[in-house]
């Protein structure tokens, strides 16, 4: 019988939200302490954090800002906090550029610039500070000690899939080490399973050893990865009630998925709609929507003037590199899975398909012009898109629209497939910022993944994030 490991940090086990939270947190106060030390410094005010009531504005933008700069670095992925030299590399480059913009911003800052010396060492504390504490972070608190001590009920394929994801270890190391879960073992009835190992990971017991494995290991909470509940047998029901009456956190597995990996497991899901997609409405969703349709309006309202002053350059371009026409449209499958036409920047040569047909392309397509690699690598060829959400066929955040040759072929073999016409295809959207280059049906089954979770978890935050994550994409050349 294993020995109880309870009273071994038992309060420092941080899961996946009380990472995140973490890692927000400290950031923040080590902005604000930096920002501090200098006022304290160089302008007389007190070396307290009483000074957030003498100067509010001060501190409240230095966060906001460093929010806007930090998502743009994706600073709180947290596979990438877990790996000290990743995460001291985004956030001191966040961290430079929070502190040049908030110097750059009049009235509701101190006057930094004005003085050399403060400007340098507000500079220099906040792009030190932040970074380091970051190691600090990935040296110590990624390290199995603080994270919860999994319990996975089932060994079948959800379980492993589970077991598969975080015991994966690629090049550089465990991408989900910060994950805040460390699995200690299986329960599972089948015989055949008994006292062996799944990935790495032992099968304990079955039902009936539930209630004293979750003592023996010191279990902090327990994954049900069986996603059908009438295959939950009722003494695993009741076994399960058990623990949660003894404050262990129960969780299915499918949630679990989804917040390591931004992703909804369709492969897991079977008949249940649930998992797959909300099913309920509300009124805070429909003003979300209409929200989202202004913020529509407003940006195509803009990129339409954007619109106007690139394209008689991109049109003298193409007269010396590929003569042809400057726009390309295509049909593609859009909301209700109405066909619509969509509008582009010709990234190809004149009549691409006219002899392959409708293809996949190809990260190094041959029928792509010089000009047109550009406007890919930068996504422009995307801005003439404009034009399709001013008619209502399209968002500026939502799931990429395919071509009906290709929706009529996944439909068949990529499951809930339609479902992600429940919403209007945007111009970029999570699957976009989260996935390379779909050219199979291998990598539109893991896009569709990320479509479906940005369907089912909509919100300003991921709107935002989305956007951060493109400006990053395009202003780095990524694009493809």
């Amino acid at each position: 019988m294993a020995r109880s490991r309870r009273g071994v940090l038992p309060g420092f086990r941080f899961a996946t939200s009380e990472r995140r939270l973490l890692l927000v947190v400290f950031d923040v106060l080590a902005l604000n302490a930096a920002l501090l030390v200098v006022l304290a410094l160089r302008y007389d005010y007190s070396f307290s954090w009483a000074v957030l009531w003498q100067a509010p504005f001060y501190f409240i933008l230095l966060t906001v800002v460093w929010g806007g700069w930090a998502s743009f670095f994706d600073c709180y992925d947290l596979p990438r906090a877990a790996a000290a030299s990743q995460s001291a590399w985004c956030t001191g480059r966040a961290a430079l550029l929070t502190a040049l913009t908030y110097m750059a911003v009049p009235f509701l800052t101190p006057q930094l610039p004005a003085s050399r010396f403060s400007a340098v060492l507000f500079v220099g504390l906040v792009t030190v500070i932040v970074p380091v504490w970051r190691v600090f972070y990935a040296a110590i608190l990624s390290q199995p000690t603080f994270c919860q001590r999994l319990l996975i009920v089932g060994a079948g394929h959800s379980g492993v899939t589970l077991a598969r994801l975080l015991a994966h270890v690629p090049r550089y190391g465990n991408p989900y080490a910060s994950s805040g879960f460390q699995p200690v073992g299986f329960v599972d009835d089948d015989p055949a399973k008994a006292q062996t190992w799944v990935e790495g990971i032992p099968v304990l017991g079955g039902r009936h050893d539930l209630r004293q494995l979750v003592r023996d290991q010191d279990v902090d909470a327990v994954v049900v990865a069986i996603c059908s509940a009438p295959r939950i047998h009722p003494e695993l029901l009741q076994a399960l009630l058990d623990c949660r009456e003894q404050g262990i956190h129960l969780e299915p597995i499918a949630s679990v998925y989804e917040r390591l990996t931004g992703r909804v497991p369709v492969e897991l899901a079977g008949n249940d709609l649930h998992i797959v997609m909300p099913l309920d409405d509300s009124p805070m969703k429909r003003l979300f929507g209409l929200g989202k349709r202004l913020f529509d309006l407003v940006v195509a309202s803009v990129g339409l003037l954007a619109l106007v002053v690139i394209a008689p350059v991109l049109a003298l371009c193409n007269l010396f590199c590929s003569p042809g026409p400057l726009f390309y449209r295509q049909v593609r499958v859009g909301r209700k899975g109405r066909p619509f036409s969509v509008v582009k920047f010709r990234s190809m040569i004149p009549d691409a398909e006219k002899r392959c047909g409708a293809v996949w392309a190809d990260a190094d397509d041959k029928r792509v012009t010089s000009v047109g690699r550009f406007l890919r690598k930068t996504r422009i060829d995307e801005l003439p898109q404009v034009l399709n959400i001013l008619k209502g066929e399209m968002s500026l955040v939502g799931p990429r629209p395919e071509r009906p040759e290709f929706v009529a072929d996944l439909v068949k073999c990529v499951p809930f497939y339609q479902a992600r016409h429940a919403v209007r295809p945007g111009i970029t959207g999570w699957a976009q910022v989260r996935y390379q280059y779909g050219s199979s049906v291998e990598d539109a089954l893991t896009k569709l993944q990320y479509d479906l979770y940005y369907i089912k978890h909509q919100s300003i935050y991921l709107e935002a994030s989305i956007l951060f994550k493109t400006a990053a994409v395009m202003l780095g050349g990524k694009g493809r």
